[in-house]
C-alpha cells in the first residue's frame, strides 16, 4: 500500500438483518461522521455455488441428471445476489457513500471474505453476527 492510499474495509453482506445492521453500523460511524472518509470500502457478497443446494432437490437427484436445475438455482442465486448488492447500493446513497466498491464472488462467505481481504491487503474486516443465541449455538456445534 502506497504512502497515499487510504486503508481498506471489507464489508461482507448477505441478505439477514444482521448483515445489513453492521452496514449501516459502519456507514454511520466510519463515513458519514468523518470527511473525507478513512478508509476505501469494499462490499463483497459471496454468492453461494448451486452444488451447496443439491440436497434440496431430493435423494437421488443430481445436477447432472437434471442440467435444468443447475440453470435454475444458478439464475436464481445470481439475481438474488444482485438484489443483495442493489439493497447495500442503496444504503450507501441514503447515507452519502458514494466511494464503495461492490463485488460479488461465488464460494463459500467465509473463504470469498478472507480471500478479499487478502486481495484487497484489507486492515478491516466487517461482518454481522450470524443470530445465533447461546442455546442455538450450543445445539448447532
Amino acid at each position: 500500500m502506497a504512502a497515499t492510499e487510504k486503508p481498506v474495509m471489507v464489508i461482507g453482506i448477505d441478505d439477514s438483518e444482521y448483515a445489513i445492521a453492521a452496514l449501516e453500523w459502519t456507514l454511520d460511524h466510519f463515513s458519514s461522521a468523518i470527511y473525507p472518509p478513512p478508509f476505501k470500502i469494499i462490499v463483497v457478497h459471496a454468492k453461494p455455488i448451486p452444488e451447496t443446494f443439491v440436497g434440496v432437490a431430493g435423494p437421488g437427484m443430481v445436477f447432472g441428471s437434471d442440467p435444468g436445475l443447475y440453470q435454475v438455482l444458478d439464475q436464481n442465486l445470481k439475481r438474488k445476489a444482485a438484489r443483495i448488492i442493489e439493497k447495500a447500493r442503496e444504503i450507501c446513497a441514503a447515507k452519502s457513500v458514494s466511494e464503495v466498491k461492490f463485488e460479488v464472488e461465488e464460494g463459500d462467505a467465509r473463504y470469498v471474505l478472507c480471500k478479499a481481504v487478502s486481495e484487497h491487503n484489507a486492515s478491516m474486516l466487517v461482518v454481522g453476527s450470524h443470530g445465533y443465541g447461546a442455546i442455538k449455538r450450543y445445539l448447532l456445534y
